[in-house]
């Protein structure tokens, strides 16, 4: 038995957790991210931790990471270099785009068109033609292909996404086009989307296809350097890359898709919640992951996350499935600002690393949210262990002078921005609550990442919530997540038929097929069969409708109670997510099949704590701002010295490694066997 270490890596920290095997005993460190080259923090991480529990490489029998690097490269706008082969008479794709606009703009007028993944005059057709149905109706040109990528090439293109009409019912000439570019040009990158998405509507197929050559340079590279390092270190290991929709693969296998890594930190950290709070006694959670410069939030139900097959990465749709994660501007590093018309803002600007909040004392001059909590008293004099030291007295000098423009103390115009920084994120719960019809005072909170702990009673009081939980190494939540994830794999089939014409016998053996692709790659992961769950799920619609619902088909059925239980379970799953349905009225339409694909990987047990300590005191008391009742002397508590059981009133703050949690005098925290600290409102 050795360690399985898991990697997180972040725009400014690299978060790693390992766990003994043998005995369940956790370590948890962070170190700085790499930017340039991700794979130098991930070595530099796993070597940290090592140090930590006096290990060897040697040791070393699995490692787990999971990425904000491919979000990263989108957000960056790192589009240079980037090129699109389509079908001829389509050039004008991605400029038409789609009708609507985003929420809150109303007119179309007043909204600027984001900047293009790829500008027209890098857009080359080609001839060649396939029908809807999968026919070839015109041969592809290979000669005019291979002239259209030159050209591309000698305009500076480095990664080309090819997207062809109804490619997703017949390939081919996709994958002799990728051939061609590979054979000819093998320093070009290149993704189809007949691989990436083989699903109809081809706007949404072609940024997706193009988000993912975008990002292939970055990730394939540094997953490939990991592995070299990593093997060179501790051997022929498994390798394992989270993706977005909360299952890992080989490392190889995500570098040739990296569009299904966008999500794959956040997910990671949905997998730990449901973890924890299983082991806490509570099925229903909601989950606010509070980064430095965002905060991710998702709804999970009787242990259960949400999915979704459509997402926007920035301004840009995605379609790949994906945990349901809904993101917020507001977190540690988010600026407090005046708008116009004389208003406190808090985000979406951010500090983000570098500068970062003035307190990190790295030439930030805007107040941030880090800066505001210092001036309260609500964080140490140093973070991470003693790494960064915090300046209190340029914190309260910024917030002094904002203070100033609204006739009000320092404390008072941090405490106001604190709380705007809350509502902002409630505006995030509200999302994947309130607004499904989902009463957010019935869940349990789960708050994790490094400033979770701050907002989490504040955000639960605004919305009814009773109980909050902070798990073990909040911080460090994401990567202990990659600890407690399965191997999956998703498979779609676009078949738009209308119930009254459909043939069972087509979408049985469509089923088949996939079900088959799923168990054959699960396998080569080096999951035997009795592991290997299947999952089948249907897109329908009512005929005529423009998108579509997902109906779960659970497995115990037969192939033809799953066609039967689908086509009547459409009107129930429509009247859930809309508040309406036709059933009786309007004909029901099939337009996409899917097979989810689960390998279940062993999972460490966790070491549980049943030493008999005796209840912690306070190491020291610091005064600590609250509003309506001023500057109150609260007790600080070491997360590590708490018994087991021991109950802690508020107000008092609780200090860890990477985290700090905020009690205030309504709630009351008491510390669970597993390391949970478990929050609940006092009556």
């Amino acid at each position: 038995m050795g360690l399985r270490i898991a990697i997180d890596t972040g725009g400014t920290f690299t978060d790693v957790v390992a766990i003994d095997e043998e005995t369940g005993e956790i370590a948890a460190v962070k170190t700085p991210s790499t930017p340039a080259d991700p794979s130098i923090g991930l070595v530099e991480g796993v070597q940290k931790i090592l140090d930590t529990l006096d290990r060897g490489a040697e040791d070393v029998r699995m490692l787990l990471h999971g990425s904000t690097v491919a979000t990263n490269a989108v957000l960056e706008h790192k589009f240079d270099g980037l090129g699109l082969l389509v079908t001829r008479g389509t050039r004008h794709m991605i400029e038409i785009a789609r009708q609507s606009v985003p929420d809150g703009y109303g007119n179309s007028f007043f909204w600027v068109k984001p900047p293009r993944l790829v500008p027209l005059h890098l857009v080359r057709e080609v001839p060649g033609r396939m029908r809807f149905d999968g026919s070839e109706l015109e041969a592809i040109d290979e000669k005019a292909t291979l002239k259209a990528v030159k050209e591309l090439v000698e305009d500076g293109v480095r990664c080309i996404g090819v997207c062809l009409l109804h490619s997703y019912a017949n390939g081919d000439h996709e994958q002799r086009i990728g051939e061609l570019i590979r054979k000819n040009f093998p320093d070009v990158f290149v993704s189809l989307s007949s691989v990436v998405l083989p699903e109809y509507r081809e706007y949404e197929r072609a940024m997706t296809t193009l988000i993912d050559v975008l990002v292939k340079p970055y990730c394939k590279t540094y997953l490939q350097n990991a592995a070299d390092k990593i093997k060179a270190k501790s051997g022929d290991i498994p390798f394992l890359i989270m993706q977005s929709n909360g299952g890992v693969v080989k490392h190889s296998t995500a570098g040739e898709r990296p569009v299904t890594m966008l999500l794959s930190g956040p997910a990671a950290g949905i997998l730990g919640s449901i973890h924890m709070a299983h082991l806490a006694g509570y099925k229903d959670i909601l989950t606010i992951d509070v980064g430095g410069t965002s905060t991710d939030v998702a709804i999970i139900e009787n242990y259960k996350p949400m999915y979704t097959s459509a997402s926007m990465v920035e301004s840009y749709p995605v379609k790949t499935p994906m945990l349901d994660i809904v993101t917020v501007g507001s977190g540690g590093g988010s600026i407090a600002w005046t708008d116009p018309y004389g208003s406190l803002k808090v985000g979406p600007r951010s500090a983000g690393a570098d500068p970062g909040p003035i307190c990190y004392r790295k030439g930030g001059t805007k107040p941030t949210v880090t800066d505001a909590a210092i001036v309260l008293g609500r964080l140490p004099a140093a973070l991470i262990g003693g790494e960064i030291k915090l300046d209190l007295d340029a914190a309260r000098k910024a917030y002094d002078e904002l203070g100033r423009q609204f006739g009000m103390p320092a404390e008072e115009i941090a405490a106001g921005a604190l709380e705007i920084a809350a509502v902002n994120q409630v505006f995030g719960i509200r999302q994947v609550t309130t607004s499904r019809g989902r009463e957010p005072g019935q869940y349990a909170m789960v708050a994790f990442g490094g400033a979770g702990g701050l907002f989490a009673a504040e955000v639960a009081d605004f919305l009814g919530i009773k109980t909050i939980i902070s798990p073990p190494n909040p911080g460090n939540l994401c990567a202990f997540g990659l600890h407690v994830s399965d191997v999956r794999r998703d498979y779609i089939r676009t078949l738009v038929r209308q119930q009254s014409n459909a043939s069972p016998d087509e979408i049985i053996e469509a089923w088949a097929d996939l079900t088959k692709l799923g168990v054959d790659d699960i396998r080569a992961e080096g999951i035997p069969r009795e592991k290997i769950m299947i999952q089948k799920v249907a897109d329908l619609r009512y005929f005529g409708e423009g998108h579509e619902v997902q109906v779960d088909i659970p497995p115990e059925l037969s192939d033809a109670e799953a066609i039967d239980y689908m086509w009547k379970n459409l009107h129930r799953v429509h009247d859930q997510t809309f508040g309406f349905h036709y059933e009786g009225e309007q004909d029901v339409e099939l337009v996409n099949l899917r097979v989810q694909a689960v390998g279940t990987q062993h999972r460490p047990s966790l070491k549980q704590d049943i030493a008999m300590r005796k209840p912690a005191v306070p190491f020291a008391k610091r005064k600590v701002y609250w509003r309506g009742s001023g500057w109150v002397n609260c007790p600080l508590y070491r997360r590590t010295e708490l018994a087991i059981g021991q109950k802690v009133e508020g107000p008092a703050v609780i200090e860890e490694y990477g985290s700090t949690v905020v009690v205030p005098a309504s709630w009351t925290l008491r510390s669970d066997s597993y390391g949970n600290l478990i929050l609940e409102k006092s009556a």
